[in-house]
């Protein structure tokens, strides 16, 4: 009798369980990569909150996710590394509702080995051969560090040093695995878990950037209106992130 129970409620507990993942409502984000382990957590936390939500989210360069949006990916929400992307797929009726801003990233250099202390001039020091950058054609963070090493007359004379990443997590791979002895990468991967501690960074002044790196979101337009994914919009611009935004080094809009 007992073995009896026992198995009754092993089947009465699996079939709550499927019921749950049958009404189950997915949120299906594209995610700029530099988003990674701040949306990792936060993923973590609104699901707690949310149960009955399940966020389903791909990482990559903003302008590749851009351009697989454009191609009919079936995204709900687009995160991008800046306002630019957004801002194209809203030009081409892509979207829904207004681009908005959820943080402001920082650009920096990260290098194993190498002593950053000379800041950006780093990149000038005989024992640094190469120089990890995303490519900036598709990577935000990559435009803003090409950009920043021209303003400084830099750009010219590294030039040959450069190796580019598909994306920013890959020019951060790059200079963490010492392929590249000087990175430019986002704050927010320095200070992952995987990277933090394991090497030094120089955050760049706003002085020297040509512009502040404003990082926008947008709904992506579908058949019908995925309401959870405008929940989730407002949930990560919302003050509940406000701590995991700031432990990876980004700010929000009120406090750039």
């Amino acid at each position: 009798m007992r073995t009896t129970f026992i198995k009754k409620t092993l089947i009465l507990v699996l079939v709550f369980t499927m019921a749950g993942f049958a009404n189950a409502q997915t949120v299906k984000v594209a995610a700029a990569a530099n988003l990674h382990y701040a949306l990792e957590q936060i993923k973590k936390q609104y699901e707690k909150e949310y149960p009955n939500i399940n966020l389903e989210i791909t990482y990559g360069s903003s302008g590749t996710l851009t351009q697989q949006i454009l191609n009919g990916a079936p995204y709900d929400f687009f995160m991008a590394a800046d306002k630019s992307f957004p801002e194209k797929l809203a030009q081409k009726g892509a979207t829904v509702g207004d681009v908005k801003t959820y943080a402001y990233g920082k650009l920096v250099m990260w290098s194993c080995e190498t002593n950053l202390s000379k800041g950006i001039s780093s990149v000038l020091l005989p024992e640094v051969k190469k120089i990890a950058i995303a490519n900036p054609v598709t990577a935000p963070y990559g435009k803003a560090a090409v950009d920043l090493l021209k303003k400084q007359g830099l750009y010219d004379r590294i030039a040959t040093k450069i190796v580019w990443g598909e994306n920013i997590s890959q020019a951060a791979q790059f200079a963490f695995s010492g392929n590249a002895e000087i990175g430019f990468i986002a704050l927010s991967l320095a200070l992952a878990p995987d990277m933090k501690g394991k090497g030094t960074f120089y955050v760049i002044p706003k002085s020297l950037m040509s512009a502040p790196i404003e990082q926008d979101c947008v709904l992506i337009k579908r058949k019908e209106t995925n309401n959870e994914a405008v929940k989730f919009m407002k949930y990560v611009m919302s003050s509940k992130c406000n701590a995991i935004w700031k432990e990876y080094g980004y700010t929000k809009a009120i406090d750039n």
